[in-house]
């Protein structure tokens, strides 16, 4: 296979280790034609801001941006599904031609007063941004109304890519923060931003900070809810993973409310610790730093013995990696190493010159490291590199199948828990299970290399 980039206008977004001193674009527009794996701003707005239970989320646009983006997360709810229900305004050509914003006026006022939500969101699209629909106008008008916040999320654009969607969430949640009665939160206080929920996992992240003593005040945005926005800036730490999505809106906090940031992960052994034991330093609370080393020898006494079977069987098993955001993909190079696989390929589709730089010093001789690469060079890699297992998203998943390639989930449309010490042990078992399935050897690459 030759070591050439497919497309010769992508190669300064392809470094393979050890080849030459690490150098990576990013944070670039997606090549015209290349069909990127990444979403458009609107999605990377609703991924954001979908968990939110008690809001009311109308898509102000034609109906296939609403199908495209329903139950979008596997966001649990412990309470109101409200965000369960993709509204839209369902836009068609004589809207297009004569203006949407007496449509949207209208489809507000009757799920405000049919749905009685605590706020609204208002997702504008890309044919909102050609025929220029005043959301904010409109908003405004109906907030005074009907007395609940209702916020634009200004979502629309050709161009852009799901970096952009995040940016435009945090601005529409910016408006909410500060608004509540901040009374009673303890000083030792976190608001939990990145994580969204899936298949109930921020349920057990805020167990295992109440264990060491952290008042949780706001979710943001898994299992959400719009009071604990409003008063989150009462909170002393934000706790933020998945960096992309919700740093802008940490960074704002700290502008405007003086909150300092953390940035942590939940996935594997080692990042979940480093979470609980960096929250704790913060504080500067040896009794709480204390709590939090017992949770983790805890949870490990019985993890590890079960971790070390799969270990036997999947050790020298080749990996490859390709997610949304960088940060995410940090863990799961460490999480690989602890049950014995090599990761031979990883990238992501909104990844900074900070995170590959990260990368690059974890990563092993030979890896491949991309940003926001396609399908052709994903084929190409994955067969370069004889992976035995893909990890990815909804979109990565057809090309392993294709090409006779185990695969793992790690997007937000996955129903399993892979977060937490638990996680681990779920992540685990699911490579196990997909790895050494005997239907690999019926594939025909397999096959061949058999006879061989």
């Amino acid at each position: 296979m030759s070591t050439q980039p497919l497309l010769k206008e992508r190669s300064n977004q392809i470094h393979r280790k050890g080849s030459a001193p690490f150098e990576l674009d990013c944070n670039k527009d997606s090549l015209a034609g290349a069909v990127s794996q990444r979403a458009c701003v609107f999605c990377g707005s609703r991924v954001v801001l979908y968990p939110i239970a008690d809001a009311l989320h109308l898509v102000h646009g034609p109906i296939g941006c609403a199908v495209y983006t329903w139950d979008i997360r596997g966001a649990l709810s412990s309470g109101p599904e409200l965000h369960r229900l993709s509204f839209s305004t369902d836009l068609q050509e004589l809207d297009v031609i004569f203006g949407g914003e007496k449509k949207l006026e209208k489809a507000l006022n009757e799920l405000i007063d049919r749905h009685q939500p605590k706020a609204a969101f208002v997702y504008s699209t890309c044919i909102v941004g050609l025929i220029g629909d005043d959301l904010e106008a409109v908003c405004k008008k109906v907030a005074a109304e009907k007395g609940i916040p209702v916020l634009p999320v200004q979502s629309d654009g050709v161009k852009g890519n799901k970096r952009a969607g995040y940016e435009a969430a945090c601005n529409a949640m910016a408006r909410l923060v500060g608004t509540g009665d901040v009374a009673g939160i303890s000083k030792h206080s976190i608001n939990i931003l990145g994580d969204f929920n899936l298949a109930g996992e921020i349920w057990l992240i805020r167990d295992y900070f109440q264990r060491i003593g952290i008042e949780v005040v706001a979710n943001i945005t898994g299992d959400g809810r719009v009071a604990d926005i409003q008063r989150c800036h009462g909170a002393a730490l934000n706790v933020v993973q998945c960096s992309g999505a919700t740093q802008d809106l940490a960074n704002m906090m700290r502008k405007h409310f003086g909150i300092p940031s953390l940035r942590v992960s939940y996935f594997g052994v080692e990042d979940m610790a480093e979470a609980l034991y960096a929250v704790a330093r913060h504080f500067g609370e040896p009794e709480m730093l204390g709590k939090a080393r017992q949770v983790v020898k805890s949870e490990l006494a019985t993890l590890l013995p079960e971790l070390a079977v799969y270990k036997k069987a999947l050790a020298g098993k080749k990996a490859a990696i390709y997610v949304g955001g960088a940060f995410k993909a940090f863990s799961l190079v460490k999480a690989f190493r602890l049950i014995g696989m090599d990761v031979v390929m990883v990238g992501s589709q909104t990844g900074t010159r900070e995170d590959y730089f990260e990368l690059e010093e974890i990563t092993d001789e030979g890896t491949i490291i991309v940003d926001d690469s396609n399908p052709l060079e994903l084929s190409a890699f994955l067969k370069e590199k004889d992976v035995d297992l893909f990890v990815g998203g909804v979109k990565e998943r057809p090309i392993a199948y294709k090409l006779g390639v185990a695969f793992c989930d790690h997007n937000h449309e996955r129903k399993e828990m892979l977060a937490g010490f638990t996680g681990m042990l779920n992540f685990a078992r699911e490579v196990y299970g997909s790895v050494m399935s005997p239907v690999w050897q019926f594939v025909p690459r397999r096959r061949e290399e058999k006879k061989s």
